[in-house]
């Protein structure tokens, strides 16, 4: 694997880049947002790769941040998602809106991105948002210092009877913003798992 590639920026368009290395020059797709960040031609520039092996091509694809390539590789994991359409919808929003999108079941605004309909949509939520929740989701609602004794045992709880961290998190997380977390464990589980 290539982890990344540092040279002089010999061309670039807002969908690949070419940078010369000691003589040699690599054809890299990028997504839009790392064309708008990008220095200018002939000046040095380092870009982290994925490189994308096919029976007929080796392709190499560059971003500016870890957040992009995170991005960029969850999304081509997911069924019917190639690295054009990934470098599409990573060209058409922030990794953090991406994740809120997700985390919020927003299958409308998924669908502004370039190339993604209804369907895929609600297959990059069901692939992907489990991912997200179990850290994020404590980032986003802002309470994890707040959290009490009671959340954290019926979330270990909920987890024992075959909920995933991600998912008892975000339940009891709603029922606290309603001020439902009351009345002992026990009810709380009981109240949680209606929910399901």
């Amino acid at each position: 694997m290539i982890h990344s590639i540092q040279g002089r920026l010999k061309e670039k368009t807002p969908t690949s880049i070419v940078v010369d290395v000691g003589g040699i020059s690599f054809r890299i797709g990028i997504p839009l947002s790392t064309f708008d960040r990008l220095s200018e031609i002939n000046h040095q520039v380092e870009v982290l790769t994925y490189l994308n092996v096919r029976e007929d091509a080796l392709d190499l694809y560059g971003f500016l941040t870890e957040d992009e390539l995170s991005l960029f590789k969850m999304l081509i994991g997911i069924t019917k998602i190639g690295p054009k359409l990934a470098l599409g919808i990573i060209s058409g929003t922030t990794p953090e809106d991406f994740k809120r999108r997700i985390i919020e079941d927003d299958v409308g605004a998924l669908t502004t991105l370039p190339g993604i309909g209804t369907k895929t949509a609600k297959r990059i939520i069901v692939e992907l948002k489990e991912k997200f929740i179990p850290t994020d989701i404590e980032q986003i609602v802002g309470f994890r210092d707040q959290v009490t004794e009671e959340f954290d045992q019926a979330l270990t709880a909920l987890v024992s009877l075959g909920l995933s961290r991600g998912q008892g998190y975000r339940i009891l997380s709603e029922m606290r913003q309603k001020g439902e977390l009351e009345g002992g464990v026990e009810r709380i589980i009981k109240v949680a798992l209606s929910k399901v």
